[in-house]
């Protein structure tokens, strides 16, 4: 009798499905069948073309220019993999060597959040303190390119990591 989350499945997304076949590769698994593309008017699309209920499904996708393109194309594929039932699903967002290379040599200095006193927010407005706290959210604060597309893009999936738990 098979136990839950006894399967593994990768899943890439296009943004580099040389890393995903190389994984699979280096795990001895086949990569997961799935279709994913755009439509003419720039709509994305996923098919999933096995089933993967009560499997570990995990999507391998690195923010490549366009990052726009590549959060909303991995997060349809989350949702995609949701609503066909899968056991636990995780994504992998690989780093860039340099960019984990500065996150070490910087520490503890520059790129991290400002400390707020939560007693003095305490009477503030619901918007206010939302704002606060997304502005100390990790995947924020520690961005050093400071880029406003990819600053943009990390307060859309922060917003929908916090929708998600409400």
């Amino acid at each position: 009798m098979a136990r839950p989350y006894d399967e593994m499945t990768i899943f890439g997304g296009n943004s580099n499905s040389a890393l995903t076949d190389d994984i699979c590769a280096y795990l001895s698994l086949p990569r997961g069948r799935a279709q994913v593309f755009k439509f003419s008017n720039d709509n994305s699309f996923v098919r999933i073309e096995e089933s993967v209920r009560d499997n570990d499904v995990y999507v391998v996708q690195s923010f490549a220019t366009p990052v726009n393109d590549s959060i909303m194309e991995m997060l349809i594929m989350i949702d995609a993999f949701r609503r066909a039932s899968a056991g636990r699903i995780t994504a992998v967002i690989p780093a860039k060597s340099d960019q984990i290379a500065a996150r070490k040599r910087r520490g503890s200095k520059g790129g991290r959040p400002h400390g707020f006193d939560a007693e003095a927010y305490k009477g503030r407005n619901v918007v206010e303190r939302s704002f606060n706290k997304a502005k100390q959210w990790r995947g924020l604060a520690t961005r050093y390119d400071k880029l406003a597309i990819t600053y943009r893009a990390a307060d859309v999936i922060f917003t929908i990591l916090t929708w998600l738990r409400t």
